[in-house]
């Protein structure tokens, strides 16, 4: 289905992206307003604030709930900053609604719940506020469109989709990897929809702030939510990911803005170039699934097993080596021929079993 979407009207400067900032939790008072005011020096125009925090395991600080949302409101009275935190039950969105926050957020949690989602969206009908949905915690783009079109059915048409990574077992240089290839192809299943990029909880470290905001302008992103505390060390959750309100200016000045509405007759030739080296690359793939066929009918005379183990690991490690030499990185390249040895199987299957 269609989305039925408003354009978002939120403040932001023509100099910088739309950023949503400020401290992971609301901790204390004299915490949320100090980091308020520091943003609201900096021209942050848009405040965050976590009033509950699921945590993964009890015992932690879970939100002050209720008594956070007044420190919130006073926010926005004090520095006309708008004021969004996450919701994650109809009881959230009522409290919300009751001290005039601005912008609802839903995490990544709820939206991989259906039910969960279905009561937000219940509790939202006849509302008129704009609201964020993240990613769920798995790269399930089907369940990150059902979560946006359960709110959009509930009449909510100024809605956005916030991009924080995806869940994974095999963490390496980022806390959620951020597989660009999914918020990509939800820019092209819905172009209207606006994205922004969450850098604080893909990567997981302050340090990774700062170039993860630059691939998402790199990207098109239409904006960023990024963790920031008046002082970070000792933040009493999520403290290695959050940046000062000085160093997050100090990473906004320095990005660089992609202008998405320059022409591309500079690159015309280099696309017609690109198109017919993918024209060449699927005739190549057409003739390596024949020969793949033909082994499959070998297999399937002699009685053999489709699936080769040995023959299997040798092509991933020699391509990926090889990808490595040709300035690609090897990872890249064992996926590209994960994918190829997928669908080799699956003909040779079709073969074997008829």
């Amino acid at each position: 289905m269609e989305l039925e979407l408003e354009k978002l009207q939120l403040p932001s400067d023509q100099e910088r992206p739309f950023v949503i900032a400020g401290p992971c939790s609301a901790e204390t008072e004299e915490q949320v307003m100090t980091t308020a005011r520091q943003l609201s020096q900096k021209g942050c125009h848009n405040f965050r604030a976590g009033v509950w925090k699921p945590r993964t395991k009890p015992g932690g600080f879970e939100g002050h709930g209720e008594p956070a949302l007044k420190w919130l409101k006073q926010v926005k009275e004090e520095t006309g900053m708008l004021i969004t935190t996450e919701v994650a039950t109809p009881e959230h969105v009522e409290l919300c609604l009751k001290y005039g926050v601005d912008i609802l957020w839903i995490g990544a949690r709820t939206s991989a719940n259906p039910f969960a989602m279905q009561a937000l969206a219940d509790s939202l009908k006849g509302v008129s506020v704009p609201v964020f949905v993240k990613n769920p915690v798995n790269p399930d783009l089907e369940l990150w469109i059902g979560a946006l079109e359960r709110i959009n059915q509930a009449g909510i048409k100024q809605l956005g989709a916030i991009h924080r990574g995806f869940s994974s077992y095999d963490k390496k240089i980022y806390r959620n990897l951020p597989m660009w290839q999914i918020p990509i192809e939800l820019r092209r299943r819905i172009p209207e929809l606006p994205i922004i990029c969450d850098p604080s909880h893909i990567g997981g470290r302050r340090e990774l702030i700062a170039p993860l905001c630059q691939q998402a302008m790199d990207l098109g992103f239409d904006g960023l939510i990024v963790e920031s505390h008046c002082d970070p060390d000792r933040a009493w959750s999520d403290a290695k990911q959050q940046v000062t309100p000085d160093v997050l200016d100090y990473i906004l000045s320095l990005l660089i803005i992609r202008d998405e509405k320059m022409t591309t007759e500079g690159i015309t030739q280099l696309r017609h170039q690109i198109d017919e080296l993918d024209n060449e690359l699927m005739n190549l793939l057409a003739k390596r699934m024949r020969v793949c066929r033909e082994i499959g009918q070998y297999k399937k005379e002699h009685n053999m097993t489709v699936l080769q183990p040995t023959r299997y690991n040798e092509i991933l490690d020699k391509r990926g080596a090889q990808g490595s030499l040709c300035g690609m990185d090897g990872d890249f390249v064992k996926h590209v021929f994960e994918a190829v040895h997928e669908e080799s199987v699956r003909q040779q299957m079709e073969i074997i079993n008829k």
